[in-house]
């Protein structure tokens, strides 16, 4: 479903990507591990348009789409959930669920897409009418999911989606993950708490420094010394 091929990028004069190659096959989990400064943000960046790749390939379901603008990319059936969350807080619930659905022209479907976020969190009804920055962390977590998936895309990515929130939550929202990937959802996972991201991934990949430095399933990862070294720098 998804190739990246050699993708090299760069802030200015700093090369943040070096030849990075992964795959993404349609139904799995896969998630992509590194320390903060890795290239994890870097490379959801580039898939997405946002930021323009200096080498390297990026094709969905066969086609290319580095180069395209983020709004034709999305409109292709790829889904995003921005690391911070990115919410509107002066907006509510449901507006800032539907800015995920615009290109959507049926008010039917966007209202399915709805129906679908709150059949996966339920509080997220109660709260529709409430704005964004009066909720908890915890439910701003799920509005950032529920507008990523409101469009039902083919393809979701989950940059860091777990961070700043207290484990107990942090459980809960792994638990959505899996029940998105179970409705048909393929889902690629960008995750510092690589423990939590290989304990619901089909695959992951290791990132260090703009680099693949190991890939294979989350029993070999968690094992790695890729994946130590990749965390602790030893």
């Amino acid at each position: 479903m998804l190739e990246v091929e050699d993708l090299s990028a760069a802030y200015g004069a700093v090369r943040a990507l070096h030849g990075v190659s992964l795959r993404v096959h349609e139904g799995e989990v896969v998630c992509l591990l590194g320390s903060n400064g890795a290239g994890k943000t870097t490379t959801v960046r580039c898939i997405l348009g946002v930021l323009k790749p200096t080498g390297g390939s990026i094709r969905f379901d066969g086609r290319r789409i580095d180069g395209l603008p983020p709004a034709r990319i999305v409109s292709q059936g790829i889904g995003a959930v921005p690391e911070g969350r990115r919410l509107f807080p002066k907006m509510s619930v449901e507006e800032n669920l539907r800015m995920g659905a615009l290109y959507l022209r049926s008010e039917a479907a966007i209202r399915r897409g709805l129906e679908e976020v709150y059949a996966l969190f339920p509080v997220l009804r109660e709260r529709r009418r409430q704005l964004a920055a009066t909720l908890s962390g915890g439910e701003q977590s799920m509005v950032a999911i529920g507008r990523g998936i409101v469009a039902v895309p083919r393809l979701l990515l989950l940059d860091e989606p777990s961070l700043g929130l207290a484990p107990l939550l942090v459980n809960q929202l792994f638990e959505a993950i899996v029940r998105i990937a179970r409705r048909g959802t393929t889902v690629l996972l960008i995750e510092q708490n690589a423990v939590k991201a290989l304990s619901i991934a089909s695959r992951g990949y290791v990132l260090e420094k703009g680099r693949i430095v190991a890939e294979g399933s989350g029993e070999e990862l968690v094992r790695s010394p890729a994946l130590r070294t990749a965390y602790l720098q030893v």
